[in-house]
C-alpha cells in the first residue's frame, strides 16, 4: 500500500512539474502581440493584453504613497495615465528596465503651474543591482520612488514579450 501511495505521489508530482513547464512554454512560444501593458496600482498587479485578453500578469512593487497620479519629483508616486513603454535600458541601476514616456505635455504643464519639477526616469524594472535580499520578499513592499518593479526573472520575460512602442495605462 505504502508503493501504491509513493508512485501516486511521484506521478502526481510529474504531472504537475509537466503542465507548469507546459504553460510556460506554450507563452514563450506563443503567437501573440503585446499591445497594451495595463497596471492597476490598487491591487498591485501588472497585465499583459494581446487583443484585449490578459496574457500574463505580474504583481508589482511601487513607491512608498502610491495613490495618486504624480505631481513632482520626489514624491515617491507612480504616474497615473496613458504612457509609452519607449525603450529598453541594460544598463540600469536596478536590474534591466523599460522606460516609461513620462512627464508627457500634460504633466509638465500641470508641474509649472504648480511651480514644481515633475521629475523623470520612471521605468519598470527589476531588482536593485547586487542586492542578496528574496526578490519575493522584497515584492511584498513598496520600495520605489515612484516605479515599477518587478523580480528579475520577471523583468527578462517582460522584456521578451513587450516592444518598445508598446502602450501603458496605469490607474488606481
Amino acid at each position: 500500500m505504502i508503493i501504491k501511495r509513493v508512485f501516486l505521489i511521484v506521478c502526481l508530482t510529474a504531472f504537475c512539474q509537466l503542465a507548469v513547464a507546459n504553460s510556460i512554454s506554450s507563452i514563450n512560444n506563443a503567437h501573440f502581440t503585446i499591445d497594451l501593458v495595463k497596471v492597476d496600482k490598487s491591487a498591485r498587479k501588472m497585465y499583459l493584453l494581446s487583443q484585449g485578453k490578459i496574457v500574463k500578469q505580474y504583481h508589482i512593487a511601487l513607491g512608498e504613497n502610491p495613490k495618486g497620479h504624480k505631481v513632482q519629483e520626489g514624491d515617491n508616486r507612480t504616474p497615473e495615465g496613458n504612457y509609452v513603454l519607449d525603450y529598453k535600458k541594460e544598463n540600469s541601476a536596478f536590474y534591466r528596465a523599460f522606460h516609461i514616456n513620462y512627464p508627457n505635455l500634460n504633466d509638465i504643464k500641470n508641474a509649472n503651474e504648480l511651480g514644481v519639477h515633475p521629475g523623470g526616469q520612471i521605468m519598470i524594472h527589476g531588482q536593485k543591482n547586487e542586492s542578496t535580499k528574496n526578490p519575493k520578499l522584497v515584492q511584498r513592499f513598496n520600495w520605489t520612488n515612484g516605479c515599477i518593479a518587478l523580480t528579475n526573472k520577471e523583468m527578462d520575460e517582460l522584456l521578451e514579450l513587450v516592444d518598445s512602442g508598446t502602450k501603458i495605462k496605469i490607474e488606481w
